[in-house]
């Protein structure tokens, strides 16, 4: 699946169990998602992605991020706010994809500006269909801005 206007978009999985990241892959596999996925297995690879640093100096600017909450260096609390408080992050739209279904969570995820709170299925199937409804909402619904 590609934006409304066909074009493949740069989707930045935070995440460092490997299940989840395996999982979300196959979503992308089974669903046909032609987006790419990159994949920051904590939050200081995040950071180094977001900001062009380290590994990543040839990153591109993602266009829609999957942040996991309890990562290891900086959570994904703090990866939500770094991002949505520096104006040339603040744009992208940031899904926080987490097994936490804690309601100071959602509410603090919120007040950060979170676009979008999913707390990850158990099954695999239902992880999947998780991973096909963020998709046509967020690439096939709205309109995500454009850094090209």
């Amino acid at each position: 699946m590609t934006d409304p206007l066909g074009q493949p978009i740069d989707i930045l999985l935070v995440e460092d169990d490997p299940g989840d990241e395996l999982m979300t892959r196959e979503a992308f596999e089974d669903n046909k998602i032609g987006n790419t996925l990159h994949v920051a297995h904590d939050g200081q690879e995040a950071l180094d992605f977001l900001y062009r640093e380290g590994q990543f100096p040839e990153a591109p600017r993602p266009d829609l991020i999957l942040l996991d909450l309890n990562l290891p260096k900086y959570d994904g609390r703090q990866i939500l706010e770094k991002i949505k408080s520096d104006p040339d992050l603040n744009h992208i739209p940031v899904v926080v994809l987490t097994t936490s279904a804690a309601e100071e969570d959602i509410l603090r995820s919120y007040r950060l500006h979170a676009n979008a709170y999913v707390t990850k299925p158990v099954d695999l199937d239902q992880f999947i269909a998780a991973i096909k409804h963020i998709d046509e909402f967020f690439v096939q619904v709205v309109r995500l801005p454009r850094q090209r």
